[in-house]
C-alpha cells in the first residue's frame, strides 16, 4: 500500500472509528500480525501489543482511561508505506482529570 491518497483515506478512517469510539472500525485497518506501541509502559517505547487480540486490548484502554475521548486539529501525511497522523486530544478520565494532549501516530501500511 504505497499510494499515499489510499493512506491518507486509512488514515482518516482510523480517526473516525476512534472519534466514534468504533473498536471494530479501528481493527479492520490492523493486519493480524499487527503491532502497536502504547506511550505508557516499562519500556523506553511505553509497551508494546503484538498481534490482533492485544492490539484491541491496548486500544480498548483509551476508551476505558478517557471515556470521552477525542481527537481534533487532525492532520495526516502520507509518504511511501508510512502513515503519520498529528492530533489534538482531550477527554476526562473516570477520576475527573481533564485531558489536553498534543500528539502523533506513526503507521506503516502494507497490501
Amino acid at each position: 500500500m504505497g499510494n499515499d491518497k489510499t493512506i491518507l483515506a486509512a488514515l482518516d478512517g482510523l480517526a473516525a472509528g476512534f472519534n466514534a469510539h468504533d473498536i471494530d472500525a479501528i481493527m479492520s485497518f490492523f493486519a493480524e500480525d499487527c503491532s502497536l506501541d502504547l506511550p505508557r509502559g516499562p519500556d523506553p517505547h511505553g509497551s508494546r501489543c503484538v498481534g490482533r487480540d492485544e492490539v484491541r486490548r491496548g486500544i480498548m484502554t483509551r476508551f476505558e482511561s478517557t471515556p470521552d475521548v477525542h481527537y481534533d486539529e487532525i492532520e495526516n501525511f502520507a509518504c511511501g508505506n508510512t502513515g503519520m497522523s498529528r492530533w489534538f486530544l482531550t477527554g476526562t478520565t473516570p477520576a475527573g482529570e481533564k485531558l489536553r494532549v498534543r500528539g502523533c501516530d506513526f503507521y506503516t501500511f502494507r497490501d
